[in-house]
């Protein structure tokens, strides 16, 4: 735990002590994760996309176990079964709703009125003014630099705009791992910064050792969209460049075959899984075929980052990974950027008040 405070509309906002965010990446941000940035005075965040309903209730109440502190929930909006998953928020009284999408102006109100705080992410100034003149309580603001879901610009480009456009808390993403950047968030005029690849490569990460090490070992990432048809970056591998060389009809047969190892394991009935691709369709305006490859993400991911198969699986990062060589735990994590950044922010009016 660090002594140093860094006061901003996040940690207000939040009721964590530090403007620090671990993002709600799908397999890897778990309980353990979550609990231990939640105890060290950041904004952990649980992966929900990945579990069943019932998997995410026992999530939120291991947590609750192992921490007293605030921590969040990553929500899809468009899910078959938001309302409920939005419900149980409510009912175990979570802090935070965080959505990858855009949630409707009307689940953000539910949420408002039971008192959660709704933190969606953007990628773009108009959507940014969009969820907040719905009522988001503060936006995620993340560049191209980061996992590659909201588009191509860059974080010191999107985040100003941002930041001059809306009148909520904007949170930055893309590109942080360190108390230098949070410092130039903060000049910039985020409340804070949010960081999954770094949260990733922590001990407290229970994402498998030989996986860790391939990413300390790796310093190329790629935007792909042979995963499932959307932008993801990625560490390049050989898996990788195979399904970049692969053509349609080989991409919707693995698709395929992962839809259906995907409903074994979640749960799901055919009927369930149908509902919720008419819901991407409808949100994301996908083809049928394009909705059969979301399949993919959650199964790829899962060889890697559960099953410690990265030959299998592809493996999400952030450009960042490059200049990451080590494994501190959460608590050293945090304590170090938070110092960090005042250190930078004492320095900076050092030199400005030098004759």
């Amino acid at each position: 735990m660090t002594g140093q405070v860094l006061d901003t509309p996040l940690t207000r906002l939040t009721g964590v002590r530090h403007p620090v965010v671990q993002t709600g990446m799908g397999w890897v941000a778990g309980p353990r994760l979550v609990s231990a940035v939640a105890n060290a005075g950041g904004l952990g965040i649980l992966a929900s996309a990945t579990m069943t309903l019932d998997q995410l209730g026992g999530a939120i109440r291991e947590v609750r176990e192992r921490t007293g502190a605030p921590f969040g929930v990553n929500l899809r909006a468009d899910a078959g079964d938001a309302g409920e998953r939005i419900d149980l928020l409510i009912r175990e009284r979570v802090k935070v709703a965080s959505f990858a999408l855009a949630p409707r102006p009307e689940l953000i109100a539910r949420l408002k009125d039971a008192g959660v705080v709704v933190i969606p992410s953007v990628g773009a100034r108009r959507h940014a003014e969009k969820v907040a003149a719905w009522g988001a309580d503060a936006v995620l603001v993340q560049g191209g630099e980061g996992g590659g879901h909201t588009g191509p610009v860059a974080t010191t480009l999107l985040l100003p705009q941002v930041v001059d456009a809306v009148d909520v808390p904007v949170i930055a993403a893309g590109g942080f791992f360190d108390g230098r950047g949070l410092a130039a968030a903060l000049a910039y005029g985020a409340a804070g910064v949010a960081m999954g690849t770094r949260f990733l490569l922590t001990s407290d990460s229970a994402v498998p050792e030989e996986v860790k090490e391939v990413y300390l070992r790796t310093a190329e990432t790629t935007v792909t969209r042979q995963v499932d048809g959307m932008p993801h970056r990625v560490l390049r591998s050989d898996l990788v460049d195979a399904l970049e060389r692969s053509g349609r009809a080989a991409a919707l047969v693995r698709a395929a075959r992962n839809a259906a190892r995907f409903r074994r394991l979640s749960g799901l009935s055919w009927r369930a899984m149908i509902a919720d691709g008419r819901s991407m369709r409808r949100g994301k305006d996908l083809s049928w075929s394009q909705v059969l490859m979301a399949a993919n993400t959650p199964m790829l991911l899962k060889a890697a980052m559960v099953d410690g198969r990265p030959d299998l699986g592809v493996m999400a990062s952030g450009q960042v990974v490059a200049v990451i060589d080590d494994l501190p735990s959460c608590a050293e994590l945090i304590a170090s950027i938070v110092t960090g950044a005042a250190e930078a922010i004492a320095a900076q009016r050092s030199h400005l008040a030098a004759p």
